[in-house]
Parts: C-alpha cells; sequence; structure tokens
C-alpha cells in the first residue's frame, strides 16, 4: 500500500470520527471531550490517536469513539492467526472503534468497528507487503423490539448489497459466530455484520465495502435510539441493564481479539477499555421471571436468528 493510499484511509477515518461524534453531541446535548495522544518514544509501539469521549450525558451514561494510527516492529499473536506467515512482521495499522452505553435501558447498547491494517513479511520487500480490512457492527439490546432489530440489520444489509449478495449472509454468521460468550454459552446481543482479513475485493473495493459499512453506523442507530430514549423506566429496568452490561465486559476482557491486539501490541490502555461501561454488577443467583420482558430477551433475542 503505498503512502498516498495509507493518507486517504487515514483522512476517511479521521472524518468518520468527526461525523459520528458531531451526530451524537446533537442527540444528546452535551460535548465530547477530545484527548489527542502520542505514544512516546521508545515504546513498543509508535504512532498517535484522537479519543473522544461523553459521559453523563442525558441520552449517553458514557459514548466512547477513538481513532489510532499505530506502527510497530511485531505483529502480536492477536492478528496471525490466520496468517502464520506474518507472525512478527513490521506491521501499520489504522481503524475507527466506538461503543455507546445509553442511560435508558430501553435504548440498546452499540458498537463499530472500522480497520485497516499493513504487514510485510520478515522475508519480504517493502513492494510485498499485505494489507487488509475488517470492521462490522452490532446492537446489544436489553430490552428486545423486532422493529429496531429489522431495521438495524436491514441497514447492515443495504451497506453490503453493492458489494455482493453473498456478503450479509457470511458477515453476518461471522458477527453470530464472533459476539458469542463461549464461557456463557450465549450471544452478546442480536448482532449484526461482522468481516475481518478482508481483500477479496482488491484494495479499492475492499476500501469502499468498508467505508459503506462505516457511513451506515449513523442511519442503522440513531432511529432505534429516537424511538427509546424517552420511554418510561424504573428500578427494575435499571438493575437489569447493569447486569446485562456484565456480560458485555466479560466478552470484551475474554474474547475480544481488538481488546487482545491492542494490550498485546503495547496500545494506550485507556483508549482501549473506553468500551467499558461506566456501570455494571454481577449477580451470582440473577433469573429473569417466566413470562418477563427478561426472559423474552433470552428466548427471543440471545439466539441466533435471520432477522431480514
Amino acid at each position: 500500500m503505498s503512502m498516498t493510499e495509507l493518507s486517504g484511509v487515514r483522512t476517511f477515518l479521521l472524518g468518520l470520527q468527526e461525523r459520528i461524534t458531531a451526530a451524537v453531541a446533537e442527540v444528546d446535548g452535551g460535548n465530547f471531550i477530545t484527548d489527542a495522544w502520542q505514544k512516546e518514544p521508545g515504546e513498543p509501539l509508535q504512532g498517535n490517536g484522537i479519543t473522544k469521549i461523553l459521559e453523563n450525558g442525558e441520552v449517553f451514561e458514557r459514548a466512547g469513539c477513538g481513532f489510532s494510527h499505530v506502527q510497530g516492529s511485531r505483529l502480536p499473536p492477536s492478528a496471525t492467526q490466520h496468517r502464520p506467515e506474518l507472525a512478527g512482521a513490521p506491521f501499520e495499522a489504522m481503524g475507527v472503534s466506538l461503543v455507546f452505553h445509553p442511560r435508558n435501558p430501553y435504548v440498546p447498547t452499540v458498537h463499530m468497528n472500522v480497520r485497516m491494517l499493513a504487514a510485510t513479511p520478515v522475508s519480504a520487500g517493502p513492494a510485498e507487503a499485505v494489507c487488509w480490512f475488517g470492521g462490522g457492527m452490532d446492537l446489544t439490546p436489553y430490552y428486545g423490539f423486532d422493529e429496531d432489530a429489522v431495521h438495524f440489520h436491514q441497514t447492515c444489509k443495504d451497506a453490503l448489497a453493492p458489494f455482493g449478495g453473498d456478503k450479509y449472509p457470511r458477515f453476518k454468521q461471522w458477527c453470530d459466530e464472533y459476539f458469542y460468550l463461549k464461557h456463557r454459552q450465549e450471544q452478546r446481543g442480536i448482532g449484526g455484520i461482522f468481516f475481518d482479513d478482508f481483500q477479496e475485493l482488491g484494495l479499492e473495493q475492499s476500501f469502499a465495502m468498508m467505508q459503506s459499512v462505516a457511513e451506515s453506523f449513523l442511519p442503522a442507530y440513531l432511529p432505534i435510539v429516537g424511538r427509546r430514549r424517552s420511554q418510561p423506566y424504573g428500578a427494575r429496568e435499571r438493575d437489569f441493564q447493569l447486569y446485562r452490561r456484565g456480560r458485555y465486559v466479560e466478552f470484551n476482557l475474554v474474547w475480544d481479539r481488538g481488546t487482545h491486539f491492542g494490550l498485546q501490541s503495547g496500545g494506550r490502555t485507556e483508549s482501549i477499555l473506553m468500551s467499558m461501561p461506566p456501570l455494571a454488577s454481577w449477580s451470582y443467583q440473577h433469573r429473569a421471571e417466566a413470562g418477563s420482558p427478561e426472559e423474552r430477551l433470552y428466548k427471543e433475542f440471545l439466539i441466533r436468528r435471520d432477522w431480514v
């Protein structure tokens, strides 16, 4: 990948971060704090980034959206499980990642990430560097609504349609399989789309597909926020929200490759863990009551199903 092409990816990602945070700030009425950071010389990972955080807002209890652009001398194991020939290779990575934790339990938590990674096999020259893209988005409701699930998945499907009818079914299944808490035998949420190590359309079209996914995030999520943000709730719904947030924390720390990549490569810990909710809880004896909305979440939404 040339310097011009890398610059184009960086420009898109920085603009994406700005567009998303501006739209979310308008919905919430609060402001994002901007934290620009630079890795210090001598650290295992070099580079820079911008972390934007909105906390204690009217709509979002915590909304984090980060951009990072880093270079390292050795690609960590979390990035080479499907590319063993690149183990230990020098690499360059950039991306935008976000997680929004709403205040109202009827508004779902959402995650989106798009990224590019380029690496040069140790035995190869610069011209033989390989580049691939990854990303996707998924929705984690605390109370399930068919209307919201269908809208989210339809928007994801529409974003991928120009790049082949096979992409949505493949990436939807990939998402279901990835966002799965193996130790709980439970889906994290209703899924969405997920792809990684992607370059099969060639550099230009693979980047275009990543851009389409990224630009579909706001149309996929904000209408759901608008429908649910003012729905009344009480202590019962809040307690269940905090309990389910505990599952979110478990997935991110135990299974998420992005978290592992950031920590293993010497990334900026505070930015990597911005996906954590401000509050969460665990209960040893929690059981959803039969016939309750909480039980419906488990029986009808935290399962793999076709939404569109």
